[in-house]
């Protein structure tokens, strides 16, 4: 299993500098990473390092490569046809993209949100939650039963819907499928959280319960968000990354991020001089 493999790699101090220049454990670390669709050349070079248990912000304008940068933080990048991707992404000091690392297995370590909530609509919420835990061979009612209702309370749906578990994931509201999608995510136990505009879709009540749950999450797991509301960013995040045109242009701690940030390039975008 990667965790047994993540677990040997020893070698690698993961007390290192950030680009905020604070020390801090890290969970993530990517070197000179770059990836391509097709020719189209959309990340070049990004070197950072991911707090362990904090939420990390990744905003900047449409197109210059938030997306596709979690994406290869958990080897989805490459499902895309014409997709490559050259650098290192160390997760707990061991490269993800080294040969015989299943990418399956990291996929499980590093479990992802999509920015439209996406409830298999033909299972119950009970069957979306334990969908995950079916495909990795347990089928005991009892432990099933006991994952899902941690996983719900977790995502901090059970009491909505502790009375309707066999009723469809697709008929419950907007925000409510997006934590049933968070619900299923954690089923399967991650160490990190990836989540890509989870909010964009939800009205403001459902948005505040989302922003909610992150910040009682990063108590056990690792989140990175991508968001193109900077307000969200600046109220949840412990550290914001400015991305433009493929590049990491600012990397630091949030309030002093947003307060004094250290290129020109960043002021203009965050006071919406550009975007």
């Amino acid at each position: 299993m990667l965790k047994m493999q993540l677990a040997k790699q020893t070698s690698v101090n993961t007390q290192m500098l950030e680009p905020n220049g604070i020390r801090e454990k890290h969970k993530i670390r990517t070197e000179e990473l770059n990836a391509w669709f097709g020719k189209n050349h959309v990340l070049k070079d990004i070197s950072m390092m991911i707090r362990e248990y904090a939420i990390t912000a990744i905003i900047g304008p449409s197109g210059c490569g938030k997306s596709t940068l979690i994406r290869c933080f958990n080897r989805m990048h490459e499902l895309v046809p014409s997709a490559r991707v050259s650098g290192t992404v160390l997760l707990d000091g061991r490269n993800i993209y080294d040969r015989g690392v299943d990418p399956v297995l990291v996929r499980r370590i590093v479990g992802m949100v999509f920015q439209k909530p996406n409830p298999f609509p033909t299972m119950s919420v009970y069957d979306n939650v334990a969908a995950g835990l079916k495909l990795n061979g347990i089928s005991r009612r009892k432990d099933l039963d006991e994952v899902v209702r941690q996983s719900l309370e977790q995502a901090g749906l059970w009491d909505e819907v502790k009375n309707d578990l066999d009723k469809s994931g697709a008929s419950l509201s907007g925000g409510q499928q997006q934590r049933l999608c968070i619900a299923r995510t954690l089923a399967v136990q991650p160490q990190i959280m990836l989540m890509d505009e989870p909010c964009s879709a939800l009205d403001p009540i459902a948005t505040a319960k989302i922003e909610q749950l992150m910040i009682t999450l990063k108590k056990r797991y690792t989140l990175v968000i991508v968001t193109h509301n900077m307000q969200q960013a600046a109220r949840v995040s412990d550290n914001t990354a400015f991305l433009y045109l493929g590049r990491l242009v600012e990397y630091s701690e949030t309030s002093r991020f947003f307060e004094n940030p250290s290129d020109p390039l960043t002021e203009k975008y965050i006071t919406g001089k550009f975007g």
